[in-house]
């Protein structure tokens, strides 16, 4: 018998796979980065086809078997299809940490920027979705240690929200985060 695990995720992307099988890539909260295959989640009858759609935020039930992690259960959290701009935006950043996360790791503050991100951008007017995304992936980079708190000197790392002040101060430093993302990237090589 194998241990169903419940956690929350955003997923990041997916792969189609057989007649109606999908790899989706999760950004889970509590293993990190993981590809997990849902049985027959392409076909009209499955209930976890919607909450299983690229981009969004659910609630999902892993078991992890003989070869790799399956999707036993999902349910949405939210709605995600509200704001293209900002879906459009997620992607992007979904884009990156699929490039820079090599794999199952548990990381509590990227989770939480990830997920405020989401929300943040799914919920917001598109005016400001320019600076959620700079200031979401500077706290991923950050997260994985790319960039240090001393190089930017902002409270902008101690916590994950995207709430008035924080993107006000970041609009008045945001030269100073962009070269330190693009610095921070090319020294990645990726």
């Amino acid at each position: 018998m194998y241990q169903k695990y419940h956690t929350e995720a955003l997923i990041l992307g997916s792969r189609e796979t057989g007649e109606s099988d999908r790899v989706c890539v999760l950004y889970t909260k509590d293993f990190g980065l993981v590809r997990a295959r849902a049985s027959a989640v392409r076909s009209e009858l499955s209930k976890m086809r919607y909450a299983l759609q690229h981009y969004a935020h659910a609630r999902v039930s892993l078991v992890r078997g003989k070869r790799g992690w399956r999707v036993a259960g999902a349910s949405a959290l939210g709605n995600t299809g509200a704001n293209r701009k900002g879906i459009a935006t997620f992607a992007r950043i979904a884009e990156l940490v699929k490039r820079l996360v090599a794999g199952e790791e548990q990381n509590e503050y990227l989770f939480a920027a990830l997920a405020e991100a989401h929300g943040a951008l799914t919920g917001s007017d598109e005016t400001i979705s320019a600076t959620i995304e700079i200031v979401c992936v500077a706290r991923v980079l950050f997260a994985l240690g790319y960039i240090s708190t001393e190089a930017l000197s902002t409270a902008l790392f101690t916590h994950t929200a995207y709430t008035g002040e924080n993107l006000l101060e970041a609009e008045t430093m945001k030269d100073k985060l962009l070269s330190s993302i693009n610095q921070a990237l090319a020294e990645a090589q990726l």
